[in-house]
């Protein structure tokens, strides 16, 4: 069955097919009663039952899943419905604990590790959201080995991207985009240090949120670099993943990085404006995509096209300074912020499972044939010879040069040119699968947002020989109302045939 057969699949008695199920749609007919929260549950865990040995975007399912439905049909009857989300199914990157499924970052090493729920899980079971089950991912979140495959772990296999044959989903949130993109759920959860939310999404063509560092509280979250890592929304549309940042985003105590998220956390659902583009000031970095080829390149020639018919003021292009110059002092950093966050978060870890890094480099040398059988673990290895003290000069240093260039690149930018958005194509399109010398990833326009700790948001915005890419609207800290608007009305406009 191809994909667009798959996706046609009807919702039980609802009229909706999985391709074209949102937050809006599902949660008026389940107020409806036309399908209740359980037959939900059941269609999105038997389409995970037919599709997934093929997919392997997810893990494992929630045992748990059809009483959460029960329970939330049970909060309808009563008219205590807690929002939108409720009786909606989502999907849990699995570096993400979650009650009685522990992050396993895909790796065996921490099968045995307890879980209570993430903060931000426990915001989504607060928002009435049905927890289906974990998705798969590049394994620790593509930070073990160089080379490495997108979406290969040891316990979820290799995810496979739904729109080509042999094709990566990118990664490291992969299996919350193939998910999203193959209508196993209608919502996911992904996690981002640099990439690994809006690379995914592009490249399986969904929208991702990369939000503000500290909007959404990692507590819970197997960690790479609290200077960079965030959680964020996974979907079809600008209006889901709204809809999802709405129910993640607050402080958390726990967390002191979100002690912001009080004053800024609000219903991103209210920002979805169709007229947001007219009059809009947008920024065109294409320096980022300089490598790619012409085919892609004309994706976003068309981009602009859509925004210069809906009124935007396009400067193009605009110039990061030294964004070139990014990827060295940002590596130097986080190989010590791992050391040190990983160590830190195994300490407090209840379960069984390795003490430190030191613990799970002999823990994959100890089972090589199975976790080892691809690839090595050259960054776990290159993590583990630093101090990963974070008052060490060297690291400081590294820190300081990266986070200085992501953000006078944007800054000035954004302000020399008095912009609403940096916009920029979000990566080429999906590669080829290889499990001998990995991933081909010649560019990606990731590295200023995230080192800045800017929000981003990927929407699709085209396809070379049937592949998605995804465009980038980027903004500074804070600025995820106006990056929704503009996202939406894009997507909007070029849905309706501005493309």
């Amino acid at each position: 069955m191809s994909l667009t057969e798959s996706l046609a699949q009807t919702v039980g008695q609802s009229g909706i097919s999985a391709g074209d199920a949102t937050v809006e749609n599902l949660s008026r007919v389940l107020a409806t009663g036309s399908v209740t929260a359980a037959e939900l549950a059941d269609f999105y865990l038997r389409r995970i039952d037919s599709i997934n040995p093929d997919l392997r975007a997810v893990i494992t399912i929630n045992l748990d899943a059809a009483g959460e439905a029960a329970e939330s049909e049970s909060r309808r009857a009563a008219g205590t419905a807690r929002g939108p989300l409720e009786g909606v199914p989502v999907l849990i990157k699995d570096n993400v604990a979650a009650t009685g499924l522990p992050a396993t970052a895909g790796s065996p090493a921490l099968l045995g590790a307890a879980a209570d729920d993430a903060f931000l899980v426990g915001r989504l079971r607060a928002a009435g959201a049905v927890i289906l089950g974990k998705a798969n991912l590049s394994e620790w979140a593509n930070f073990r080995s160089r080379p490495s495959s997108s979406g290969l772990s040891t316990l979820g296999g290799q995810a496979v991207n739904p729109h080509g044959s042999g094709r990566s989903p990118s990664g490291s949130s992969s299996g919350s985009a193939v998910a999203v993109a193959a209508g196993l759920a209608p919502l996911a959860v992904g996690t981002e240090t640099d990439g690994s939310i809006v690379s995914p999404s592009g490249a399986c063509g969904v929208v991702g949120i990369k939000p503000t560092l500290g909007l959404v509280s990692r507590t819970g979250i197997v960690p790479i670099s609290a200077a960079q890592d965030t959680a964020g929304p996974m979907a079809r549309t600008v209006a889901c993943a709204a809809a999802l940042l709405t129910a993640m985003a607050g402080a958390d105590a726990a967390d002191p990085a979100t002690a912001e998220a009080a004053g800024n956390a609000t219903d991103y659902t209210a920002f979805l404006d169709a007229g947001a583009v007219a009059g809009a000031r947008l920024g065109v970095w294409r320096a980022g995509s300089a490598p790619a080829d012409a085919a892609t390149i004309a994706v976003l020639d068309g981009v602009l096209a859509v925004l210069r018919s809906q009124g935007a003021d396009v400067v193009d292009p605009v110039e990061l300074a030294d964004a070139d110059k990014l990827a060295e002092p940002e590596i130097a950093a986080m190989t010590h912020e791992f050391k040190h966050d990983i160590n830190a978060y195994l300490a407090d870890l209840p379960g069984e499972h390795p003490a430190d890094l030191a613990g799970l480099i002999e823990f994959n040398n100890r089972n090589a044939a199975e976790v080892l059988s691809y690839f090595g673990q050259e960054l776990f290895e290159a993590a583990e010879a630093t101090s990963g003290d974070l008052t060490d000069p060297g690291y400081l240093e590294s820190r300081a040069a990266a986070r200085r260039i992501a953000r006078s690149g944007l800054d000035a930018a954004l302000g020399v040119h008095r912009l609403d958005a940096v916009i920029a194509l979000t990566g080429h399109p999906a590669w080829l699968t290889d499990h001998v010398l990995g991933d081909y990833h010649s560019w990606g326009t990731s590295g200023p947002a995230a080192v800045a700790g800017y929000p981003s948001i990927t929407v699709p915005a085209g396809r070379v020989r049937g592949l998605p890419v995804g465009v980038s609207f980027i903004g500074p800290a804070w600025s995820e109302p106006r990056l929704i608007a503009l996202a939406h009305a894009f997507e909007l406009a070029r849905s309706q045939g501005g493309r």
